[in-house]
């Protein structure tokens, strides 16, 4: 992706000093029916949004998958993030079996 492009340009591709990184998770969901489901994910939302992220991503009441990144135009998500999420799928009775990915970029994957 690295060429000799304007900051205009780069800018606009989310590239070099614009890129901007996130992280997949994923977990099991211990739920016994869709309102516990539901629970489950209204309070991952508002977590999420109170550290001012942003997740894209779905499941059911057996598992879970998402991708967060920051909620701001040129800003990443940082490692203290994923640590946040983590922790916070870890104290929740619901989630097992969670993984964290490593931050990648969220437009090219790299």
């Amino acid at each position: 992706m690295c060429s000799i492009k304007s900051r205009r340009l780069r800018k606009k591709l989310y590239l070099d000093e614009f890129a901007v990184f996130g992280f997949e998770i994923s977990c099991s969901i211990g739920a016994k029916s869709s309102d516990e489901f539901d629970l489950f994910l209204d309070q991952l939302v508002s977590f999420v949004e109170d550290h001012e992220l942003i997740m894209s991503g779905g499941g059911d009441v057996k598992e879970f998958n998402a991708f967060i990144c920051s909620e701001h135009r040129y800003v990443s998500a940082t490692k203290e993030d994923s640590d946040n999420i983590k922790t916070w799928l870890n104290n929740n009775e619901a989630a097992n079996n969670i993984v964290v990915g490593e931050l990648v970029d969220a437009n090219y994957g790299i």
